[in-house]
């Protein structure tokens, strides 16, 4: 859920930090007060495009920063999400997010304290937040979406997936034939030019292994190479024939006259002769640790010579040591098929062909599982859509076949809704009204809680054009919903807003020189929620409106 959001010169709101708690959490304010901004941060933070025109006027940058927190599974999958993307872990369960949007510079993402691209961003703001309102993308529009609810409301994930693997591998078959009809006969030249291939792969052999020890022993034989020519050259200049040793035999014997002829000299000529031992002894010690070095010229040889081979076939056919030996049986595949290219082509298409028999006949059976599933969902759904205010509309879910196999089937999934009577179902993103979109959205999602996994669920006037007893329904609902979510809803309607758990206002202030929103949470503060709900009935001042609030607050 989210813990805390702080926003920073966001639109007309200066400076605001937010705590939050589980359950279902209203906003509510005076027409036009600037609700839209705390959706708004939400959205910064969920990764969906915005422009600098958000930034508040006067301000060098605007900024939006929220802490989840995760467990069990929830915490599972958004920690091995974050290590696809290569982001750290959350620490203690918590996800940082923050995203900075400056006036002249580049925007900046951070993810639990670590730079991050809006591409990241976003495919986590599909794991932990769900919009529903005007002019956002509402993941229930798209079929893809819609299928994948309706197997998880029918416990059907598990089918899903082994068809897709058995429809891999069908489909691998078919590549594998289309790859070798295209491919032709090849000429004796051809053939011989493969197979030459594949025993240089093979004189390779290419496993991740090998090549990692390959790597590791020529670079320590090229060191040790390279360590004894150095070691070398040090001990002949040190105590060669012609090194430095050799030429301080005359000097010592100058410095020893000196020290004959002046005894302050014995000194010094004491210092020249153990330093003369000391280059020769070290010129010993380096010619000892260049035939210490192990270097052995043939196998030196030998791992060059395998190098060579794997940085050129790296170089001709790309990747890693596994892209090779997919290479490798690319090729060997190649050069069996061409003594039977006829009857190779024949046997792929009779595997294929039974294959897609047995895919058919799978489809078909999930096809009738997802037909089930939906006929349940539609019932559930059609109380609640009662209870909403639709007294005679019609919700259907449409599975259908469709001609050609798919990695998920051959069916075909579509939610259709007519909200009056006399009026022919159409496709979720086809109604026109807003405020009926929002509705049927709320009541699937209330249906669809315990199979959606998304922990946040933001309305937006999911209330419009509703009120009395349909808005008390629609407040009931989103409480329920708020037993198994977060719920953000912003509303106009002192019935729903009278159900929430948690319950924020925002205020506009105008100065002489300047305007400005502030976010208040009525936590804890009674008074102040039943004026709030006083002022949406009407008249904050009139006895019956305040008495009508504190009648809704005690409302079960």
């Amino acid at each position: 859920m989210l813990q805390f959001l702080r926003i920073r010169n966001l639109a007309l709101v200066e400076r605001a930090e937010l705590e939050f708690s589980a359950g279902f959490t209203a906003v509510t304010g005076e027409t036009g007060a600037g609700k839209s901004v705390l959706l708004g941060a939400l959205s910064l933070l969920a990764g969906n495009r915005a422009d600098k025109t958000v930034i508040r006027q006067g301000a060098e940058a605007c900024e939006a920063e929220g802490v989840l927190s995760f467990s069990g599974a929830a915490l599972a999958r958004v920690n091995a999400l974050l290590d696809k993307l290569g982001l750290p872990a959350c620490e203690d369960g918590a996800l940082v997010l923050r995203r900075t949007l400056p006036a002249t510079k580049a925007p900046r993402i951070q993810i639990n304290g670590a730079l991050a691209t809006l591409g990241a961003l976003q495919e986590l703001g599909e794991n932990w937040v769900d919009f529903h309102g005007p002019g956002e993308p509402q993941k229930l529009f798209q079929e893809k979406f819609q299928r994948e609810m309706l197997d998880a409301f029918g416990r059907l994930e598990e089918a899903a997936a082994k068809f897709a693997a058995h429809y891999q591998i069908w489909r691998e078959g078919l590549r594998e034939a289309e790859e070798l009809a295209r491919a032709g006969r090849m000429s004796p030249d051809e053939i011989e030019f493969t197979r030459l291939q594949i025993a240089r792969l093979d004189q390779l052999d290419p496993t991740p292994e090998s090549i990692a020890a390959l790597e590791r022993d020529f670079n320590r034989a090229d060191k040790a190479q390279e360590l004894a020519v150095l070691a070398t050259q040090l001990e002949s200049g040190l105590a060669g024939e012609e090194g430095a040793a050799a030429k301080f035999p005359m000097l010592v014997r100058a410095a020893r006259e000196l020290a004959a002829l002046d005894p302050v000299a014995a000194g010094l000529a004491q210092r020249l002769e153990a330093a003369v031992v000391e280059l020769q002894e070290l010129g010993g010690d380096f010619g000892r640790l260049g035939a210490g070095l192990d270097f052995d010229e043939e196998a030196t040889r030998i791992l060059q010579e395998r190098m060579s081979l794997w940085l050129e076939l790296q170089r001709r056919y790309g990747g890693d040591a596994a892209a090779l030996r997919a290479k490798r049986e690319e090729l060997a595949r190649k050069v069996s098929a061409q003594s039977d290219i006829d009857g190779t082509l024949a046997r792929l298409a009779a595997d294929s062909a039974a294959r897609e028999k047995a895919l058919r006949r799978e489809a078909a059976k999930l096809r009738e599982a997802r037909a089930t599933a939906a006929q349940s969902l539609e019932k559930k759904a059609a109380r609640l859509l009662q209870a909403l205010g639709f007294k005679q509309a019609g919700l259907s879910i449409a599975v259908t076949a469709a001609p050609e196999l798919r990695e998920h089937g051959d069916s075909r999934v579509e939610i259709l809704f007519a909200p009056n009577p006399g009026q022919a179902p159409l496709p979720l993103n086809k109604i026109a009204s807003s405020g009926e979109t929002a509705r049927v959205m709320l009541a699937l999602k209330a249906v669809l809680a315990e199979a959606d996994a998304t922990p946040l669920l933001v309305f937006d006037e999911v209330d419009a054009n509703v009120g009395g007893e349909i808005g008390a329904a629609v407040g009931r609902e989103l409480a329920a919903l708020g037993a198994k979510h977060q719920v953000f809803c912003v509303t106009h309607l002192p019935q729903v807003a009278a159900r929430a758990a948690r319950h924020f206002v925002v205020e506009k202030h105008h100065a002489a020189r300047a305007t400005s929103i502030v976010i208040r949470d009525l936590q804890g503060d009674s008074a102040a929620r039943v004026d709030e709900l006083a002022r949406m009935l009407g008249d904050r001042s009139a006895k019956s409106a305040q008495q009508h609030a504190r009648a809704l607050l005690a409302a079960e």
